[in-house]
């Protein structure tokens, strides 16, 4: 009987036991097969995601870092540069069974599981290959870790494994991690917290890097040292059980202060907001030239930028200290360029730019609005002188005038016709109807090729855009004119004929150590003699012209205003055809550099005002005065194609023609020779006396030509369109003409014109 009551209770645990055997195996079975169900949508396993992203880093003309692009801030190592006692600190601390495992490691999986029946979570047992796996492929978020995401996490550490060795496994890791601070991988953290690289690190001190990634924000050593030397000291504790360091070593490692050989956190300049739409020309510019993705390919990026120029220009736009704006939601976009390499020194295309807007609207190279007269040098006058060969004593009719077979008037836009004028006259005074006729005069086929030797095209070139930049069809970049567009077709005046196409970046290092550097694209645009004649007009322009506004004491400079119409229709939807814009500009400049300013509204139909047109010349002031500083100021040289007689310029070989009608008198301002020790940090002529001054000498010097000119473009002899007479061969320039304004010209031009109080209209 006994024996039958233990064959039946021996019996039994055979069952249960065969039970509980086949219940394991059907759960294991069930775990794997649930495993290969989640492993199988595993993301792929490739070098690209496993490799950290590394900033770019732009750097000024100048060689100063200015700005890094990217999320995260890293400097990134190579596995032979991987120092031994990091790497024992990080394997002791984190995974001491790292060169052991398969990249999961049992031992620490099942520790995990009873701590994970016991506290309901999902945390522990991972290994620094699955946590390398964590950092490349899934979310660190504690609610993200799922079963289904340690089952693929498991997966992808086993092949990795597979792929890699041990030391390229940490080597990626050791790059990875979150350090604090903004900063990404172990080599920047010692770089910004040391100052050193990692290989220079004392032991206390790569302990303390090694422990930082488990909690980075927690082990802070600047935030909180107290808990930042507890996790050192614990790193040090398992270098020593792991006999990896000495007992002499562990003593003194842990009696050195946490702050030992940290460096004080630098509060980095945030030049973010003041170089965004700079930044977003670089990008688009590196992209164009390398196809990089400069927000993680580690690109270290030299580019053209003089920061202190473009801090300025920041500065004058989006502060009242230097302009007086109507109101903040008027826009601004104003480029600035070195005329002997097309180097885009600085630019803004935007005012007032909200803090939450990167990359946003760069206006300074938008081609939607119209740049009006500015247009009127390089699509009339310049094509006449270069094609055609005409002198600026040349005369032409200034009279009612329609476009080329149309029955279309050309106004000209203060709605009045002077007559007779020399092309000088006619451009300084920027009249509408002279520009129309050299635009026919040329053709439209020749204009169209000295417009794209200069960078800008049109799709279709209307008579209309000879005094307008305006197109039927705009693609925000290609056709028109923009900001940066009229600074680099002026650049080519500037320099005696040379066209640069802009630039922004002049060398580029990649993360291998190569480097690309580039050359300016350039090539010859027009002759001096053409470069130079405009020049000497647009010098008027400044001196007596519509551009007054924009004198420095001093300083040898050319420029242009512009100003752009509303259609009937439009008009009539403001109410009022009477000082209003849709857009204000200016566009100058020296022998150095130059700028294109464009102001208006986003809105077309919120209007400029007449009392706001001296917006446009005030920004260019200010920022030229400030470039021009500390450069030379030299003036342009008479090539030698040309001679200077009666204040006019004439090719040596041209047979003039006697004029067959007489010269409109126009008033001229008395000019001097500037001061010896003239310097740019002179206060401005103009700039305290006449928000207005532009308006009202355009309007004096109107008022002369009317009562001198008027009565003759009624008389047959005015009608005639001709050279002026030769009364001397010489070559020498006049001080009337080549000079710039003193301040007691400037001083007392802008008396005279507080007389009077005339608005800019349409056109000039």
């Amino acid at each position: 009987m006994g024996k039958d009551n233990k064959k039946k209770k021996s019996g039994l645990l055979t069952r249960i036991f065969l039970i509980l055997l086949s219940f394991i195996c059907v759960v294991f079975l069930a775990g794997v097969g649930l495993f290969w169900f989640y492993a199988k949508d595993a993301p792929k396993l490739t070098d690209r995601a496993l490799d950290a992203t590394v900033s770019s880093k732009l750097y000024t003309q100048d060689g100063e870092l200015f700005e890094d692009l990217g999320a995260e801030k890293r400097e990134k190592i190579t596995a032979n540069e991987l120092p031994k006692t990091l790497e024992d600190a990080i394997v002791s601390v984190e995974d001491r069974r790292f060169y052991k495992h398969i990249g999961i490691d049992p031992i620490r999986i099942i520790g995990s599981a009873l701590s994970n029946l016991t506290s309901g979570g999902l945390q522990g047992g991972s290994t620094l290959t699955q946590q390398l796996i964590k950092l490349s492929f899934f979310s660190t978020n504690a609610s993200d870790q799922t079963l289904k995401r340690k089952a693929q996490e498991a997966w992808l550490a086993v092949k990795l494994e597979q792929k890699k060795s041990k030391q390229e496994i940490l080597t990626y890791y050791i790059n990875k991690v979150y350090m604090a601070n903004g900063l990404y991988g172990m080599e920047t953290a010692s770089e910004i917290y040391f100052g050193k690289k990692l290989a220079e690190l004392s032991l206390p001190q790569t302990a303390l890097l090694a422990g930082m990634p488990q909690a980075p924000s927690a082990y802070d050593p600047y935030q909180h040292p107290e808990q930042a030397k507890k996790r050192r000291n614990t790193v040090l504790y398992t270098m020593l059980q792991n006999e990896k360091i000495s007992q002499t070593e562990y003593d003194n490692a842990v009696n050195t202060p946490i702050d030992n050989g940290l460096q004080e956190m630098k509060k980095e300049d945030d030049n973010s907001k003041i170089v965004d739409n700079y930044v977003k020309e670089v990008i688009n510019e590196v992209q164009e030239k390398t196809n990089k993705n400069v927000f993680t390919d580690g690109l270290a990026i030299y580019t053209n930028l003089d920061l202190g120029a473009q801090k300025h220009l920041y500065e004058i736009v989006n502060t009242d200290n230097y302009v007086h704006y109507p109101d903040d939601q008027m826009q601004v976009a104003t480029t600035l360029i070195d005329v002997h390499t097309g180097q885009v020194k600085a630019q803004i295309g935007g005012r007032h730019v909200a803090d939450d807007v990167s990359f946003g609207m760069n206006l300074a190279v938008n081609t939607s609005r119209d740049f009006g007269s500015t247009v009127k040098p390089i699509t009339d006058y310049g094509p006449a002188f270069e094609y055609l060969k005409y002198s600026t004593g040349r005369m032409i009719s200034d009279a009612p005038y329609n476009y080329e077979g149309t029955s279309t008037p050309v106004g000209n836009w203060d709605n009045r016709y002077f007559g007779m004028l020399t092309l000088r006259q006619a451009l300084y005074l920027s009249r509408n109807v002279p520009a129309v006729k050299l635009f026919n005069e040329v053709g439209s086929e020749k204009v169209s090729a000295f417009l794209k030797n200069l960078g800008i095209e049109y799709s279709t070139i209307h008579q209309s855009n000879a005094i307008s930049s305006n197109t039927e069809k705009q693609d925000d970049t290609k056709y028109g004119a923009s900001s940066l567009k009229i600074a680099a077709a002026y650049a080519a005046f500037a320099n005696g004929g040379t066209y640069y196409k802009p630039q922004y970046v002049n060398k580029i290092v990649f993360q291998d150590g190569t480097e690309e550097s580039y050359s300016p694209d350039s090539h010859i645009a027009m002759s001096p003699e053409t470069a130079y004649m405009v020049t000497d007009i647009l010098k008027d322009t400044i001196t007596k012209g519509t551009g007054t506004n924009a004198q420095i004491f001093g300083l040898y400079q050319a420029g242009k205003t512009g100003t752009s119409n509303y259609t009937d229709e439009e008009y009539a939807k403001l109410g009022t055809s009477n000082g209003v814009y849709p857009d204000i500009l200016f566009a100058g400049y020296t022998p150095n550099y130059a700028i294109s300013v464009w102001t208006g509204y986003n809105k077309k139909m919120t209007p400029v005002t007449s009392a706001s047109s001296h917006v446009a010349s005030d920004i260019y002031r200010e920022l030229m005065q400030y470039v021009s500083a500390n450069v030379e100021n030299n003036d342009w040289k008479l090539p030698d194609g040309l001679i200077r007689s009666g204040g006019e310029l004439y090719y040596k070989d041209q047979n003039t023609p006697q004029m067959t009608a007489p010269s409109p008198t126009i008033p001229s301002s008395s000019v001097m020779q500037p001061a010896d020790n003239w310097t740019t940090t002179s206060t401005t002529t103009l700039s305290e006396t006449n928000s207005a001054t532009s308006e009202s000498t355009v309007e004096t010097s109107s008022e002369a030509l009317s009562s001198s000119s008027q009565n003759k473009s009624n008389s047959p002899s005015s009608t005639s369109e001709s050279e002026t007479p030769k009364t001397t061969n010489t070559s020498s320039e006049t001080a009337s003409s080549s000079l710039p304004p003193t301040q007691k010209n400037s001083e007392s031009q802008a008396n005279s014109n507080q007389s009077t109080n005339h608005s800019i209209s349409s056109g000039t």
